[in-house]
């Protein structure tokens, strides 16, 4: 699975011709290192015999410089596809968790996802170029012993008493070094998600002064990742030291043998030069050490990538809905979250062209609720309909047309107000944008910074109540026949709510409304309340009926009468 990851177009990446390339660059590098010592080393017998040596001086230097060639391309491309696949990488990966929805953030976190989306995308994106410089890697020990079989058959025979000793080395170096990368790897998710907690609640920490405390929690994890660390260095040190005390005795082992044969009159002394140098290319372990760490890592991160990738994103159907009035219907729906049952059963009926509110102790199941009427999470058992259609079976332009959404803390995503009012539109008209605006009593603020609606969020100042009628003034500009407001008032002082909410209930307004409300006077307008108890529908009525009942007054205990 983690290498479907890595190699998203097969083992050739999202780059193919370069990857192509650079296996060729790579392979010819290699074997005009491999020409280069028997070239020396004729030329050096031409020398030393005082013979004309000038064409293979040539050879030499054209060898040399193919070589230094060759390795910028190699490295020029190595870059190139190495960012090409990581940015390929981290589309489809943000793609993928957007699709997924609010699950991939519940079981993964922020600061993970964001960790494996930087740090982990990088290191897999490196896997086509360490496949590469793996395919062309061979090439070098086998060249080197098959020309020490060309040279003298008792020069490969020396190298090969050793072969086994090389080959179990890095056969454990490989298997050590993915274990203890994917544990550091693990290690840093950890300490990013407890980093992303606290960022998003710096108010919370500098409120109460545990500025301190929460420094020693997220870093709680940094023994465990130093021990990591040093797991990964000491399996590196192992595999240099050995390969150091094994392939230097090869070596020696050659040239000794080759210095025998050269006192027999067996070789020359250029013979001898080039099996020096081919019993270094046939050992080099230490390349293929690199080599194979590089791609340890890169498959302990695309391991990482793909537990994101594994989790189903949100499937929708072919269906469109017929002509309607946004009536809204819950059957029996059923939706666990951490093994629990926060709704339970519901069955729920909002007649098109009505507002239901929705009321309810903090944890009675309300913004679960409002998500599933939205789609933006799927029940467990159960299902949602729109004007008789399950949300599961709309296309997801269909759903999205039709369901717009207001929330408690809308994200606004750092594009110029009236794009971000705008958000989703395919066409969004400036007429459209300020009439919403002015319906959620957001232009005024808005028409009072220098640049108007062209300002950009980031250099916009507001409240959390401005923040939410911009939120508003969207969901209004998005139309649709279902408008689900998720608490998307309670920022709002009194007044401006209740203008807010003349204008969403007014005379005129088409489209059903359902609102999660935790106000008595936000329920008090509403055509029906739903009271949620405990993951189930307690009651359903008018406000008024229900405010007879005590066990619903005290829904709203410290709050507004009705």
């Amino acid at each position: 699975m983690a290498e479907n990851v890595v190699t998203p177009h097969g083992p050739l990446g999202p780059a193919p011709a370069r990857w192509l390339a650079l296996c060729l660059a790579s392979t010819a590098a290699t074997g005009a290192a491999l020409l280069l010592p028997a070239v020396l080393g004729r030329t050096l017998d031409l020398l030393l015999a005082h013979d004309p040596a000038t064409r293979w001086v040539l050879y030499c230097a054209a060898l040399v410089l193919l070589i230094a060639l060759l390795d910028a391309c190699e490295t020029v491309l190595t870059g190139t596809v190495d960012a090409r696949t990581t940015a390929w990488l981290r589309r489809r990966l943000t793609g993928h968790v957007l699709a997924v929805g609010p699950r991939a953030a519940a079981r993964f976190g922020p600061g993970d996802l964001v960790a494996r989306l930087v740090g982990n995308a990088a290191q897999a994106g490196t896997a086509p170029t360490s496949r590469a410089a793996l395919l062309s890697a061979p090439a070098g020990p086998v060249g080197g012993l098959v020309a020490l079989v060309l040279i003298d058959p008792w020069l490969a025979a020396v190298w090969l008493a050793g072969a086994p000793v090389l080959a179990l080395l890095l056969r454990a170096f490989a298997r050590d070094t993915r274990e203890c990368v994917t544990r550091y790897q693990q290690v840093q998710g950890r300490i990013a998600a407890a980093l992303s907690e606290a960022v998003g609640g710096h108010r919370t920490i500098a409120a109460a002064g545990t500025a301190d405390r929460e420094t020693a929690r997220i870093l709680r994890p940094l023994p465990e990742l130093s021990s990591a660390g040093h797991r990964m260095w000491r399996v590196h040190g192992r595999a240099a030291g050995q390969s150091v005390a094994v392939a230097p005795l090869l070596q020696l082992g050659v040239v000794a043998v080759a210095g025998v044969l050269l006192a027999r009159h067996r070789l020359t002394v250029g013979e001898v030069l080039a099996a020096s140098r081919y019993a270094v290319l046939a050992t080099g372990v230490g390349v293929l050490v690199g080599q194979l760490a590089g791609l340890a890592r890169a498959r302990a991160a695309a391991g990482r990538l793909t537990e994101v990738l594994a989790e189903p994103a949100v499937v929708h159907g072919e269906r469109r809905l017929p002509c309607g009035p946004g009536r809204l219907e819950l059957r029996g729906v059923t939706a666990l979250r951490g093994g629990r049952a926060v709704l339970d059963g519901v069955d729920l009926v909002v007649p098109g062209g009505t507002t239901l509110a929705v009321v309810g102790r903090s944890g009675a199941g309300k913004s679960l609720l409002a998500a599933l009427a939205g789609r933006l999470a799927d029940p467990d058992a159960g299902e949602v309909l729109l004007d008789g259609v399950p949300l599961r079976e709309l296309t997801h332009d269909e759903l999205r047309r039709a369901i717009g959404h207001a929330f408690e803390r809308p994200a606004l995503l750092g594009g110029t107000l009236e794009e971000e009012i705008g958000l989703g539109l395919a066409s969004p008209s400036p007429a459209r944008i300020r009439e919403a605006a002015r319906a959620a009593h957001a232009d005024d603020f808005v028409s009072r910074l220098p640049a108007g609606y062209a300002t950009r969020c980031a250099d916009a100042p507001r409240s959390g109540g401005e923040s939410q009628r911009l939120g508003l003034a969207r969901a209004f500009a998005h139309g649709g026949r279902l408008l689900v407001l998720d608490d998307a008032l309670s920022s709002l002082d009194t007044v401006t709510e209740a203008r807010i909410t003349e204008s969403l209930l007014g005379t005129g307004t088409n489209g059903t409304r359902l609102l999660i409300a935790h106000r008595a006077s936000t329920a008090a307008r509403a055509d029906t309340v739903a009271w949620l108890d405990e993951g189930r529908v307690r009651a359903v009525g008018p406000h008024e009926e229900l405010w007879t009942t005590p066990g619903y007054r005290a829904v709203f205990a410290g709050g507004e009468g009705a």
